[in-house]
């Protein structure tokens, strides 16, 4: 049972493998909802996340023979490392099973801790299968990410944390996969503070635990669409699901693009590489109320690779009005690209890309096609420079950007 006494005895426990994660008060998120809004930065652990917590408290409370046998799991990352690091201090053998999209970062690190990884399946729960059938074909003891009482305990030692620093918080907002994560924290903040509001976030396209919680059983979605790989579950916990359904005020849901222009906010504004799981409840802030309110927005992880860094920042600019492309049709004579080049700086737009086309009419003269990929301030400013190529009469159409190489 999750009780008081065993979060006390977790709490004590996660402190020899966590760092201090200080909550970061949020000026640009509190000035943006009306909220006071402060960030738990668990992006900032040793292992990259919070989930460290949980799997080492989990490894903390088995026998010897338990660990001698040799620890499996699976995951999409995080736990991974949690659970390789803790069977690494305990001198135990890890094999860790991930999905085979797992970004490569997250394989890379699970291997630095000595575990052996396993690639199987797309999602994790295809993962989580293959690993219970090593389990039992090798008889290594099984350390679920999630749907496990004394590990949920052990990720509520977050919630002890916050109240220590923040002990009139009213709203913590925490994002959802299995629900490892939010039975702990709900269920601590309602023994410490009955009237507090726990609200999940889960990403639009795994939504497993609203379904769920609709249904009032565990519901198993048909696939899982979303770029929070840390939290695409189809299935969540069956043994800390009442938990949830007991401490949990409310499950929202956000939308991957939501997710790409938090990312921008958090590197802005905090100087913060948070991955896509972590980023729900930054992206959940614009869905609630919180005027006048203290939140705290759990930020999971941190665990990006490069490449998809790099794509997410090109989206979000994107979304934001700030790199865009269009089209325009010219004459094919000398000239005309440099009209075209001195209206668009005349505008303050810098042109970091073009494309001449000759051949989108057989009349040359009548039209070329020159596509421009530029920066702009934003919207209204992208706006104006479109409204400019249009008074010229250069006809100007929106495009969908290409790869800018940013």
């Amino acid at each position: 049972m999750m009780t008081l006494d065993k979060f006390e005895e977790a709490s004590e426990a996660v402190i020899k493998v966590t760092n201090r994660t200080k909550l970061v008060y949020s000026d640009y998120f509190s000035d943006l909802t009306g909220g006071k809004v402060y960030l738990k930065p668990e992006n900032m652990q040793f292992t990259g996340a919070y989930k460290v917590r949980g799997a080492y408290y989990k490894i903390s409370t088995l026998s010897e023979e338990e660990r001698g046998r040799g620890l499996i799991t699976a995951s999409a990352g995080n736990h991974a490392q949690g659970v390789a690091y803790a069977a690494k201090i305990y001198g135990a053998k890890a094999v860790i099973v991930m999905p085979t999209t797992t970004p490569l970062i997250k394989v890379n690190r699970t291997k630095s801790y000595g575990a052996k990884v396993v690639l199987y399946g797309n999602v994790y729960d295809e993962a989580c299968a293959h690993a219970l059938k090593l389990a039992k074909e090798n008889g290594y003891t099984f350390i679920h990410p999630f749907d496990d009482e004394t590990v949920a305990t052990g990720q509520g030692s977050i919630a002890m944390e916050i109240f220590k620093e923040l002990p009139t918080v009213d709203i913590i907002l925490v994002p959802v996969g299995g629900g490892g994560l939010l039975a702990g924290v709900s269920t601590l903040a309602k023994l410490l503070n009955p009237k507090i509001r726990v609200i999940g976030v889960e990403p639009a396209g795994a939504n497993c635990m609203q379904e769920s919680l609709k249904a009032g059983h565990i519901v198993t979605l048909k696939g899982v669409d979303t770029i929070a790989d840390g939290t695409a579950v189809k299935t969540p916990g069956e043994h800390i699901f009442p938990y949830i359904q007991e401490n949990v005020d409310e499950i929202i849901t956000v939308e991957d693009q939501e997710l790409i222009v938090s990312f921008l906010d958090m590197v802005e504004n905090h100087k913060m590489v948070v991955e896509n799981s972590g980023l729900l409840t930054v992206a959940a802030l614009k869905h609630i109320d919180c005027g006048g309110k203290k939140i705290v927005s759990i930020l999971s992880g941190g665990n990006m690779d490069v490449i998809t860094m790099s794509s997410i920042v090109q989206h979000g600019l994107i979304a934001r009005g700030r790199i865009f492309t269009v089209s325009v049709l010219l004459p094919d004579k000398p000239g005309e690209l440099a009209n075209v080049s001195t209206l668009i700086a005349g505008e303050q737009g810098n042109i970091i890309k073009l494309e001449h086309n000759q051949f989108v009419s057989i009349n040359r003269n009548t039209a070329v096609e020159l596509v421009i990929t530029m920066e702009a301030f934003g919207h209204e400013h992208k706006e104006r420079i479109v409204k400019v190529l249009e008074e010229k009469g250069y006809r100007p159409k929106l495009a969908a950007p290409k790869n800018t190489h940013l």
